[in-house]
């Protein structure tokens, strides 16, 4: 069971047998609640500090958690009808309102109830994060002299060097800058690259992630159709005649959600394209260290073969290891890397010191390497899992491409299976998935699923999963209930 689930059961049941104390009486220590409910003493800590935050208990260091004295009265909700106006004033007069829709991020952000199969999760699961030299990477950065000193805010010398390594090419350390992960990144290369009101080509399918922030920015997606070789060059020429746009956004190794590889002949074609329109390209490379194990040599970035600084190169250590270890790195050359940074000083200042420190030092262990290797065996056997159980039990649902990186397979479902239902049984049925149309700036030709089998716990609960969603569409097209029951028990 994950421990979050844990600590979510133990804090209802606490929560319950609170009106068994009196206000200020104290609880049984945490000795007694972890041999009473047989939990670690780390998911006792957690769930009392989730009942002092909403008000129930107090803890004192020291003394134990006692019940909270009752709160005198309920405090009257303020009207804020008036901010429905004043969000909306001026968006007559905005060529693209800059709306904020945050709705297909969060569906990889939110944990699922216990006892759902994660397939729609956007990060590694706890058993593949290197945890251990995570903590001893934290320790020795704290003791490192000025370790809480402001850095540069441009980044770590050190650690721009070595994005700059990995970037290749001749991308130094000073055209780096070191970022709040990807995410971060993107979010200043658009708004340094294009006004609001303007449009942005972006593949289609594409990041959602992305497409939320170009609309928060008041830019207008265009989409761009790739296949299984990436973006099609001569739309992309086509797209840019058509819109006048000054930025395409791409993911050239193993798309989001397609997994795709841009083939080696359009590699030039689209820096090419982008030189003789005037325009930038954002070069997303967020799962360069997500390789498989059976993918064969890795083609490099856009940006060691762009002399010209037409590409912008985004990159980022969060995907590989944690999603609290949000350092990245945006690379560009020429006049654009002084608006990059500017931006980035406006909107952060620098990213903290203490990760830029960790990074360095995880990156610089031997541990780090291990890890990746680790991780590609893990990833392909995961995938070999889950295509396996997917051509088992729902052969029906069509593959079109099995990628050799990344943590995900992208779906298209059948006419007869309508996604936002499918969905809906398959939470019922107790397995998440990533809903197809977030993916996608216009009307999508078809239902789509995108289904992780990174955030899992192995291969036993990813053909779990496989079976419930299976269960999830004979309940949806009426073919008989087969599924006997969600397995709450299932721990994995």
């Amino acid at each position: 069971m994950h421990e979050r689930s844990s600590v979510a059961e133990l804090a209802n049941t606490l929560r319950a047998e609170l009106d068994r104390y009196s206000p200020g009486e104290k609880l049984p220590s945490s000795r007694v609640l972890v041999e009473r409910h047989r939990v670690s003493p780390v998911t006792v800590t957690r769930a009392l500090a989730q009942l002092a935050a909403e008000g129930l208990v107090v803890t004192r260091p020291g003394a134990g958690a006692y019940r909270a004295e009752p709160r005198a009265t309920t405090p009257v909700p303020g009207d804020t009808s008036w901010q429905e106006l004043a969000l909306s004033a001026d968006t007559a007069t905005e060529l693209v309102p800059r709306a904020v829709d945050a709705s297909g991020v969060l569906v990889t952000l939110s944990a699922p109830p216990p006892g759902v199969v994660e397939f729609n999760g956007g990060y590694l699961h706890p058993a593949l994060q290197p945890e251990r030299a995570l903590a001893a990477a934290l320790a020795r950065a704290g003791r490192r002299p000025g370790a809480w000193g402001r850095p540069s805010v441009d980044g770590l010398p050190e650690l721009r060097e070595w994005f700059a390594r990995e970037i290749g090419g001749d991308v130094t350390a000073a055209e780096v800058l070191v970022t709040a992960g990807g995410q971060s990144a993107i979010t200043t290369a658009l708004r340094a690259l294009a006004p609001p009101g303007t449009p942005v080509l972006v593949e289609s399918p594409t990041y959602p992630g992305m497409l939320a922030v170009a609309r928060a920015a008041g830019l207008r997606p265009v989409p761009v159709p790739t296949d299984a070789d990436g973006v099609r060059p001569e739309l992309l020429e086509a797209a840019f005649r058509a819109t006048g746009a000054r930025v395409f956004v791409c993911q050239p190794l193993f798309q989001n959600p397609t997994g795709a590889v841009l083939a080696a002949e359009r590699r030039s074609a689209v820096v090419r394209i982008a030189r003789a329109a005037g325009s930038f390209v954002v070069e997303d490379d967020f799962a360069r260290r997500l390789v498989h194990a059976d993918a064969g040599p890795l083609p490099g970035t856009l940006a060691a073969d762009d002399p010209d600084g037409v590409v912008v190169h985004v990159c980022s250590l969060t995907k590989i290891t944690s999603a609290s270890l949000r350092v990245g790195a945006l690379a560009a050359r020429g006049p654009v890397l002084e608006r990059l940074r500017a931006i980035q000083v406006v909107d952060s200042f620098f990213v903290p010191r203490p990760l830029q420190e960790t990074a360095l030092e995880l990156v610089g262990s031997p541990a780090w390497n291990r890890h990746l290797r680790a991780v590609s065996q893990e990833l392909k056997s995961r995938r070999d899992t889950m295509t396996g159980a997917l051509a088992r039990h729902l052969p029906e649902f069509a593959l079109p491409h099995i990628p050799s990186g990344g943590y995900h397979l992208w779906l298209r479902l059948p006419d007869t299976v309508p996604e936002a239902g499918l969905l809906a049984a398959a939470l019922r049925a107790g397995v998440a998935a990533a809903p197809g149309r977030p993916y996608f700036c216009a009307e999508p030709p078809a239902g789509h699923v995108r289904l992780s089998f990174a955030g899992v716990a192995g291969d036993t609960e990813i053909a779990e999963g496989v079976r419930r969603l299976r269960a999830a569409v004979d309940e949806l097209t009426g073919r008989g209930d087969q599924f006997t029951g969600r397995g709450d028990q299932f721990t994995g």
